[in-house]
């Protein structure tokens, strides 16, 4: 809770910090212009590399880089071979992606939920200042309460963010 008995967070990223981290990304796309989506319906239909299939496509790859007399001609092992390597590659950039991604995540959703939950307050002070006959709170207590307008509680208890 920002500005009460527990806050967690009390910064901002300065302007230059926001467009270095965007000129960082952008240098990401840009050193790997070969990146592309995928459809919901490819990614659900392409088979996944785990531990054990990995392991096996290791395998078949060293068996036809030995065995180059019983692979067709139409089958190239070198490329395979490209496509464990690209894997193998990107699994460890994606690790340290979605390490970066959660922390991300998880400071937005701290910084959100602190601002929100302070935010919350005020609206219970300011309606508490209204019922005291305060002037220019009613003013803000209608203007706030148009939030909640069909959650049928006009005023929510701070402590339960909704």
């Amino acid at each position: 809770m920002s500005n009460l008995t527990n806050n967690r967070l009390n910064i901002t990223a300065t302007a230059a910090q926001i467009t270095a981290v965007k000129a960082a990304l952008q240098t990401i796309n840009t050193n790997l212009p070969f990146l592309i989506g995928l459809t919901t319906d490819e990614r659900s239909s392409l088979p996944a590399i785990n531990v054990n299939n990995k392991t096996f496509t290791e395998d078949a790859i060293n068996a036809g880089v030995n065995n180059p007399t019983l692979i067709p001609s139409y089958v190239s092992v070198a490329n395979m071979d490209n496509d464990l390597t690209l894997f193998t590659q990107l699994d460890e950039i994606v690790g340290i992606v979605n390490q970066l991604r959660e922390k991300l995540e998880d400071t937005r959703q701290l910084a959100g939920g602190e601002s929100y939950v302070s935010a919350l307050t005020l609206y219970k002070l300011f309606g508490s200042a209204a019922d005291a006959g305060v002037p220019g709170a009613d003013a803000i207590v209608t203007q706030l309460k148009a939030r909640f307008a069909n959650q049928g509680n006009a005023r929510p208890d701070a402590t339960d963010p909704q």
